[in-house]
């Protein structure tokens, strides 16, 4: 019998213990190889533990532990493996009908034209059912599709109708109305939230927080992006959206106003020349912040490209330690959430942060008449001690103008989209 230990990774330098948020698997399963077994958490990041031998778990530590860097968090035993369990359970589903009487059950046809004619569900129909990254691996390593896996799902008993139900709220015998309940749940926090909110009051109780705002008209960016969103999908294989023109305009009025760019280190101030702009990313587990290096150098291709690889790695708690220091500015945005208008808080040790908001229709009033544009409040929080009124002031207006001319400002004296966008 080989006995293989799974011990704590090191999430990076200066960390040596870590929270053992979640399990993912029971005490006892027997698991395959590279299977993710638990959740654990850092101060500053998410990581997984992963089985690097396929065998039956035994778990050594409970939820909510705090485990120094290199203990064994649990072992595996290689002697059990995944093949012979599944045999001994085929042998017992083989066995099960005659031991007692099976649920009647029926086939619902899930379209219509499906039983005339022998059409194949196209993967658009699949849009809402979510896929885990290792299901993912799995299925393309066994070249298997999704509806080739969905196929495979035959049966819908009463007891799956009122687990959904029960995880929308919603009781099958009152239909609309959610049952009367006075219970409640008491959790622990996760060292990432406890260390964020420590974050977030010493920040209050630390800087001379002060916010400016102002509102940007929209609908020089959206009719941008209408124009020409299919060429830059076929030329780069990203969206265009919102979020780089914000990055690249900050960028540049960082250069122009260097002291939102700075950071007090006791009684010295410094200032950077380059723009590393931390991008927030709202994740199940917290607020993360990755960071897009020298955004100042790069096109708007580059940087949704960085985007989406970082909120990606963010939403999957794949993100390194790395990736998330040594931000020199951050933007956040709370208009995907519905947000109007808000004072995000900043960013330590960082000196300023730039919110976005919803974008809405609102009259205003152009060359003397009142027309309808897509407006968007935005936000700017900053360290008084550290950008005085004028530059703070200065900077938001100037990405206000860089925003409400996209190719005309963006780039100096060019003034072609192609050129702005890379086609």
């Amino acid at each position: 019998m080989a006995i293989v230990e799974i011990r704590v990774p090191s999430p990076g330098e200066s960390i040596t213990h870590v929270e053992l948020y979640k399990w993912l698997v029971a005490d006892g399963a027997v698991v395959k190889k590279d299977t993710e077994i638990a959740e654990l958490e850092s101060e500053k990041a998410t990581l997984t533990l992963v089985a690097d031998e396929s065998g039956k778990v035994s778990l050594k530590a409970s939820e909510g532990d705090s485990l120094e860097v290199g203990t064994v968090a649990c072992t595996i035993d290689t002697s059990v493996q995944p093949e012979e369990v599944a045999e001994v359970g085929e042998k017992k589903q083989a066995a099960a009908p005659a031991a007692g009487e099976k649920e009647e059950t029926s086939t619902i046809p899930v379209k219509a034209e499906a039983s005339k004619t022998e059409t194949k569900t196209t993967p658009d129909e699949y849009g809402n059912i979510k896929v885990t990254p290792l299901a993912k691996r799995v299925m393309e390593e066994n070249d298997l599709s999704l509806e080739e896996v969905i196929s495979g799902l035959r049966r819908l008993k009463r007891s799956d109708v009122e687990a959904v139900l029960a995880a929308n709220g919603v009781s099958s015998a009152t239909g609309l109305k959610k049952p009367a309940s006075r219970e409640s749940k008491t959790d622990r926090m996760s060292s990432l939230r406890r260390k964020l909110s420590e974050r977030l009051v010493s920040v209050k109780n630390e800087t001379a927080m002060l916010t400016t705002f102002n509102e940007v008209n929209m609908k020089p960016i959206m009719d941008l992006r209408r124009k020409n969103q299919d060429k830059f999908v076929e030329r780069h294989g990203v969206k265009l959206g919102m979020m780089s023109f914000f990055l690249k305009a900050s960028s540049i009025a960082l250069q122009e106003f260097p002291s939102v760019n700075s950071m007090m280190e006791g009684e010295n101030m410094t200032t950077y020349d380059y723009a590393d702009i931390s991008v927030a990313v709202s994740t199940p587990k917290g607020l993360m912040v990755p960071v897009i290096r020298n955004v100042e150098s790069m096109g708007l291709a580059e940087i949704e490209k960085a985007i989406a690889e970082v909120a990606d790695k963010a939403r999957k708690g794949k993100l390194s330690i790395p990736e998330m220091t040594g931000g020199t500015f951050t933007i956040t945005n709370g208009g995907i959430f519905g947000s109007m208008m808000s004072t995000p808080i900043i960013n330590p040790p960082q000196s300023a942060i730039l919110g976005m908001h919803n974008i809405l229709d609102r009259p205003v009033v152009v060359e003397g008449q009142i027309t309808v544009r897509p407006m968007m409040y935005v936000a700017l929080s900053y360290d008084h001690r550290v950008i005085d009124g004028r530059e703070s002031v200065g900077f938001l207006v100037r990405v206000k103008q860089l925003l409400e001319n996209p190719t005309d400002m963006l780039f100096g004296k060019s003034s072609g989209e192609k050129e702005l966008l890379e086609l």
